[in-house]
């Protein structure tokens, strides 16, 4: 029994093993090869910068796209809280409710599926604060994974076990909180991870759209600024930036998921053994 434990646990350890090694080694790769091209081919840095110049550029830049990165992620995580407590409310309402259902959800399709630069205008004359149609402009890309996904959950209920607690009398409110939830607290996991990305996505096609500038503008504005100034090492840094905050969101999703999910549902358990 010890020796079969021990061989898990060196499988467990392996896998992890490669599951960092081969990413990590694909990256050095691929700016090994950037490098080289750089070198090689003599192309101007304002065309295209080596990766050792976008490093120095993050780091001597770093007073303006530190607090543009901090823009950045303030209007991603307001969106993705607005977002999760918007869906999940909504969901519920719609599990709760088909004339709610037959009502809402529509609405809430052809909100996702409006493009977010069509509607910015709009909102930018609608709404007296610039930041906020920022806000609702990302929170409309994150609302949607959530809200199906949770709603979903919500309706895919064995219906043995809905037959169950209703010969022992357990009422629809019962019903929701100790059946209905935690049967879709996977679907709103999965929701979450794609909610993150998108929450991110949607701040920086918010401030693309609505062109905001100055104190508090975030990297996405600084990007246009790069590129406008001909500054590509500034451009490629805001880059990296954004590309690093949307792996930390999904790492961040995912971890969160793993905790809630670990010890008692099979996609998580799955991974342990």
């Amino acid at each position: 029994m010890s020796e079969r434990r021990d061989e898990e646990a060196t499988r467990t350890r392996r896998r992890w093993f490669l599951a960092i090694l081969v990413p990590v080694a694909t990256l050095v790769v691929l700016v090994g090869g950037w490098q080289l091209y750089v070198s090689l081919s003599g192309v101007a840095f304002y065309i295209l910068p080596s990766p050792g110049r976008v490093f120095e550029t993050l780091i001597a830049d770093w007073g303006i796209l530190g607090p543009a990165l901090v823009a950045t992620l303030t209007l991603t995580f307001e969106a993705l809280a607005l977002a999760v407590v918007g869906g999940v409310l909504l969901a519920v309402l719609m599990a709760q409710s088909r004339w709610a259902e037959l009502a809402l959800y529509p609405y809430a399709v052809i909100l996702q599926v409006t493009p977010v630069v069509a509607i910015a205008p709009l909102l930018l004359v609608w709404v007296p604060s610039t930041q906020a149609a920022l806000l609702i402009l990302a929170w409309i890309v994150a609302f949607f994974p959530i809200l199906t996904n949770t709603a979903q959950g919500l309706k895919s209920v064995d219906h043995g076990l809905l037959a169950l607690f209703d010969l022992y009398g357990a009422g629809r409110w019962r019903t929701l909180i100790h059946l209905r939830i935690p049967n879709a607290l996977p679907y709103f996991m999965t929701g979450l991870k794609i909610g993150g990305g998108l929450a991110l996505i949607g701040a920086v096609v918010a401030e693309l759209a609505a062109g905001s500038s100055g104190r508090g503008s975030g990297l996405a504005f600084r990007l246009i600024e790069a590129n406008f100034r001909s500054n590509a090492p500034r451009a490629f840094a805001a880059l990296v930036l954004l590309s690093l905050t949307g792996i930390a969101i999904f790492f961040a999703t995912s971890l969160i998921s793993w905790l809630v999910l670990r010890r008692w549902h099979e996609s998580a358990a799955l991974r342990e053994r």
